[in-house]
């Protein structure tokens, strides 16, 4: 099975990527942060481990935890966010592994996985190629803009925390050019799956 690992700064299109390679190539698609909040389902991986570590405060009179009562907690908390994120992190990391030995094992032939933290927790150590989707700054403003609503000072702030345009290059293997039309941007998927 072929893995490839997608990345690229907020707003660059990465999910219109994911789509196609989903919709055009069958491709099984694992999007970390979805997976993140799975794991904290209960009955989940990481479900005991973050009540444990935050209280049963965090959960809603379903047993659920409560996403934004526990992200009012670890958002004015620096300590305790590192705490989360030392419990989801892991635990996404192997269910993704889990998933894709699961994929492999049906017969899956393609799989792509997209990570907002994708260079710092090393996934690219279980892809066979790594893609960076890349857009101009202004280019993803205008998106974080118009689809997503953010302001001018909240999009300075995830533009800031974000790897390098140099960064990306340095340590992905591909570079999809997402500047132009939905058209050229499936062109240069099909010629890179069809290249291999």
């Amino acid at each position: 099975m072929r893995i490839i690992g997608v990345t690229g700064g907020v707003g660059a299109g990465k999910s219109a990527v994911l789509d196609y390679l989903e919709e055009h190539y069958g491709a099984l698609r694992i999007e970390a942060d979805k997976v993140g909040h799975e794991v904290m389902e209960p009955e989940a991986i990481a479900y005991e481990k973050v009540i444990a570590a935050f209280g049963h405060g965090i959960a809603s009179p379903d047993g659920k935890i409560d996403r934004k009562a526990l992200g009012n907690i670890v958002f004015a908390d620096e300590e305790k966010r590192l705490l989360l994120n030392s419990i989801i992190h892991p635990a996404v990391k192997e269910e993704i592994l889990r998933r894709l030995h699961e994929a492999g094992r049906k017969g899956e032939t393609l799989a792509v996985v997209e990570a907002a933290l994708f260079l710092e927790e090393h996934y690219e150590a279980f892809c066979d190629e790594t893609w960076y989707i890349y857009t101009k700054e202004e280019n993803r403003r205008q998106r974080l803009r118009l689809s997503r609503g953010y302001s001018e000072e909240r999009i300075d702030a995830l533009l800031r925390s974000q790897r390098t345009h140099e960064e990306f290059l340095a340590r992905c293997d591909r570079v999809i050019d997402n500047n132009g039309s939905v058209e050229e941007t499936r062109r240069q998927v099909d010629a890179v799956l069809q290249r291999n």
